[in-house]
């Protein structure tokens, strides 16, 4: 059990985990692309011991893959499993007590723990200019905290038990923002901190925010973990660290003992400044937008602290070993919440929140004549209802049947639905709604369409195993590839604007269906690089479910109205890159030029990848 983020890095190295780099790097860009250069060949945690332009050492790939993230928190993993289950179904206490022992025991070292005195973390009071400011992408806004807690108090009911902790990134530097007065805050009025920063805004005061970094694991973990009711962030800290959080107030701000780093500082009603732009988790920039901004109070660091980083882009990162982290220990909990649900995945592929897969129960068919989605649409509403699900714009749902599925098979799962879906009567959009702010594939920010694919019964069709015919050689339409079965990609002519772009598709449409019926191939996607997009299923669930907004960007050959359903032979979904869209994360080749000097024999790197 680590008491800070040194024991976890001196016990990664021990174990053949971590890497020191001893070279001085570059906060600009360079640190960014060494980390992910290491995390796509499955490289080792890494320890930058000479940052440039700061006194600090800095650590990234802590999280890599699941198997060291299971490694770091091996000994508290099972009591964590333990209480999470209990939550999830209490009743096991009374039938269990003996069994249950151990849960007390590990619930009671999740109470936070109030410290007095002198606090590790205050040992020396720095300035913002001070850290490592790591800039991730070239055309990123500034530097940013990718790994921050950031914690605040309910203002109506303050205290560290009704606290939260999140993880939502902080911009240092760049834009407006004032070096050392004066941090950018980038969340949603949903979250945690947006209800007690709306509280704060009714009571017209500031509210305090303390953004804690480094720490023990755990800590960094808890701010992002979907907590069952009756679960604080603080809590389960305590609970994965096998040791209580430990805090005390400076100057009114909570203090995180273990922290290795403290910023404290307050947002006022009101007041914003431009954020961003940021490389983010769809792979492209989310942009410059006004966000809450914070003013600095103090800028604590421990002795020796060590500034804790990752990156953000389109996945895989460093990220996705997060969620399974996070789906392996929350276990059953969407069971709880939505009974009739198996399984959701949030397809990482395709950035997360743009692409669910679904399985659920379809018990209403015994009453029906022919099988169909019935308590699937049901079940399809509560899943687009709750947290962050609700983000998504893209959602499959089947349900089991003679055969046992799973979601996380995307292929298996995707030829599964395409084999059963009804065109005609299986797809349902949702318009006019919200989408996540990261998501500029919609008509604003936050604002876009939801389609739910809901397919189920017997199968309908054998999926097509190469293009067909009809799909080659149409006019302006080149390069046909079959991406999976009953999926083909079609190069098109570039994206102008959706007026001309409505009258080409119904072209299209039209020259498809003249050529004759293809029940095999029930979706066709047009891409502006049909080469790209098959040549990985990867590619393919990025680009399509990122660069599509369903409602505008979905159409169907021989569609058709029927009471306000709309159907067709065919799905087409327009997945090339529009002009309203933010741009891809590009690396930059200078960059990626300039640290092959670490990965040469004899430096620090040297051999490992």
């Amino acid at each position: 059990m680590y008491r800070n983020l040194e024991d976890c890095i001196i016990d990664l190295e021990k174990n053949g985990h971590l890497v020191r780099i001893k070279e001085e790097v570059d906060p600009y860009l360079e640190m960014a692309a060494i980390h992910m250069k290491v995390y796509e060949a499955g490289g080792p945690a890494l320890l930058f011991e000479n940052v440039k332009g700061s006194k600090f050492r800095a650590a990234s790939n802590i999280f890599g893959s699941i198997e060291r993230s299971k490694f770091i928190f091996r000994q508290t993993w099972t009591s964590v499993q333990n209480v999470m289950a209990l939550r999830n179904d209490p009743m096991s206490a009374v039938k269990h007590p003996f069994k249950n022992i151990g849960n007390g025991l590990a619930a009671f070292k999740a109470l936070p723990l109030k410290k007095y005195g002198n606090l590790p973390v205050t040992a020396q009071e720095i300035q913002i200019s001070d850290l490592p400011l790591i800039q991730h992408w070239p055309m990123d806004g500034g530097a940013f905290v990718t790994l921050p807690q950031v914690y605040t108090e309910d203002p109506d009911n303050p205290g560290i038990m009704n606290s939260n902790l999140g993880m939502y990134r902080i911009q240092l530097s760049g834009n407006e923002y004032e070096m050392n007065k004066d941090i950018g805050l980038h969340y949603q009025i949903h979250r945690g901190i947006g209800v007690h920063q709306e509280k704060a805004n009714k009571l017209g005061a500031p509210l305090k925010v303390s953004i804690f970094v480094g720490g023990p694991p755990a800590h960094t973990l808890a701010a992002v973990m979907p907590l069952p009711e009756g679960l604080t962030e603080m809590t389960i800290a305590g609970l994965l660290a096998g040791r209580n959080f430990r805090y005390n107030y400076v100057d009114g701000y909570c203090i995180s003992s273990d922290a290795d780093f403290v910023i404290t500082g307050e947002i006022h009603p009101g007041d914003t400044k431009p954020e961003g732009p940021f490389g983010d988790h769809l792979g492209y920039y989310s942009l410059t937008h006004p966000f809450p901004v914070m003013k600095v109070h103090k800028v604590y660091a421990k002795p020796n602290a060590i500034w804790p980083f990752t990156v953000v882009g389109r996945p895989p990162q460093e990220d996705t070993a997060f969620g399974e982290l996070i789906h392996e220990l929350t276990g059953d909990a969407i069971k709880q919440e939505i009974p009739g649900v198996k399984e959701v995945h949030a397809v990482d592929a395709a950035g997360v929140h743009p692409l669910l897969f679904a399985i659920g129960s379809e018990r209403y068919t015994p009453y029906q004549k022919v099988k169909q989605p019935a308590e699937l649409l049901t079940l399809a509403n509560r899943i687009l209802g709750t947290g962050q699900l609700s983000l998504a714009k893209y959602l499959f749902i089947t349900a089991e049947e003679d055969q046992p599925i799973d979601s996380h098979h995307e292929v298996n799962f995707l030829t599964y639905i395409l084999e059963r879906l009804d065109l005609h009567r299986d797809i349902h959009f949702y318009t006019n709604t919200t989408i996540d702010t990261l998501d500029y594939s919609g008509t604003g920010i936050n604002s876009g369409s939801k389609v739910v694919i809901a397919a189920y019964g017997d199968k309908k069709r054998e999926l097509c195993t190469e293009v067909p015919a009809e799909l080659k050689d149409i006019r302006g339409y080149e390069n046909a590839k079959l991406v999976m079965p009953g999926v083909v990609v079609l190069q098109a002519p570039k994206f102008t604007n959706y007026a001309e772009v409505a009258q080409e598709l119904a072209g299209l449409s039209k020259a498809i269906h003249e050529k004759g019926a293809i029940p095999s191939c029930p979706m066709i996607v047009l891409c502006d690089d049909s080469s790209f997009m098959s040549a990985t299923i990867s590619n393919f669930l990025w680009a399509t479910f990122t660069r599509s907004n369903p409602s505008h960007d979905i159409y169907g050959v021989n569609s058709y109205y029927e009471n306000k359903h709309w159907g067709c032979d065919n799905l087409i979904i327009d997945a090339r890159t529009k002009p309203h869209q933010a741009p891809p994360l590009i690396a930059d080749p200078k960059v990626e030029k300039n640290i092959e000097r670490l990965f040469v024999k004899g430096a620090s790197l040297g051999g490992i990848i």
